[in-house]
C-alpha cells in the first residue's frame, strides 16, 4: 500500500487467557510492513438499550471513534453455542446505532477465530458474516482462519506456535491490506480539490 493501513483489532472474548485474545496478539506481530493493529477491548460496554442510543456511554462513543479512525477491521471471535459471543454482538449493535449513524458502514474487515474444538469457530464466523451484511461491513473471504484444537496450537504462555496458523494469519492480513487499498476512494484531481476549497484555477 502507498499509505499506512491502520487496523482496529477486536477480540470477542473477555477472558484474560482466551485463545482468541492470544490469536489477536499474534496477528499484531504478523501484520505486513507499513501496517499496524491497534486493539480495542470490549470490557465495560453495557448491554444495548435503545433508550440510551442518543446519549451512549463513553465507552461506546470511544468505540465508534476508533472504528471511524481505522482503515480496516480485524475480528477474532470465539464460538458460543454455535454463534458469536453476546459481548461481540452487543458491541456491533451499539456501534451501528442510532439509525443513520452506523460506524461500521463501508469498512473493510477480516475474520478469524480459535476454538478447542475441531472446526475452529466456523459457525460463529459464518454468523458474523451474516451480521456484517446488514451493517455493511466488507469482509474478505479468504483465507479462512479457523484455528481448531487450539490447546495444541498455543504454548503455555499463550503464544501461537503452530506455523500453519501463523502462515494463514499472515496471508489473511496481507489480503486485508490489499482489499483496503482497493476500496480506498481515489484521490480527487487537484482542480476538484481547489474548487472544493473555493480556490480559482484561472
Amino acid at each position: 500500500m502507498s499509505e499506512t493501513c491502520n487496523i482496529l483489532g477486536i477480540a470477542g472474548s473477555l477472558r484474560r487467557e482466551s485463545y482468541n485474545r492470544s490469536a489477536l496478539r499474534a496477528a499484531t506481530e504478523l501484520v505486513p510492513p507499513g501496517s499496524r493493529i491497534e486493539v480495542f477491548e470490549l470490557d465495560g460496554i453495557p448491554g444495548f438499550n435503545q433508550d440510551d442510543e442518543q446519549h451512549p456511554p463513553a465507552k461506546v462513543v470511544e468505540l465508534k471513534r476508533r472504528i471511524r479512525a481505522a482503515d480496516a477491521l480485524l475480528f477474532v471471535t470465539p464460538e458460543y453455542n454455535y454463534s458469536i459471543p453476546g459481548v461481540l454482538k452487543n458491541a456491533i449493535d451499539w456501534a451501528s446505532r442510532p439509525y443513520g449513524d452506523n460506524a461500521w458502514s463501508g469498512k473493510p474487515a477480516a475474520i478469524m477465530g480459535a476454538s478447542i474444538g475441531g472446526i475452529g469457530t466456523a459457525r460463529a464466523q459464518y454468523h458474523l458474516r451474516q451480521v456484517f451484511v446488514f451493517v455493511n461491513v466488507y469482509t474478505i473471504n479468504q483465507p479462512e482462519v479457523m484455528i481448531g484444537n487450539a490447546a495444541e496450537r498455543f504454548d503455555a504462555q499463550g503464544n501461537l506456535k503452530d506455523e500453519t496458523s501463523r502462515k494463514l494469519i499472515r496471508q489473511l492480513l496481507e489480503n486485508l491490506v490489499d482489499w483496503t487499498e482497493r476500496l480506498r476512494p481515489p484521490e480527487a484531481p487537484a482542480s476538484a480539490r481547489y474548487q472544493a476549497q473555493g480556490v480559482s484555477m484561472r
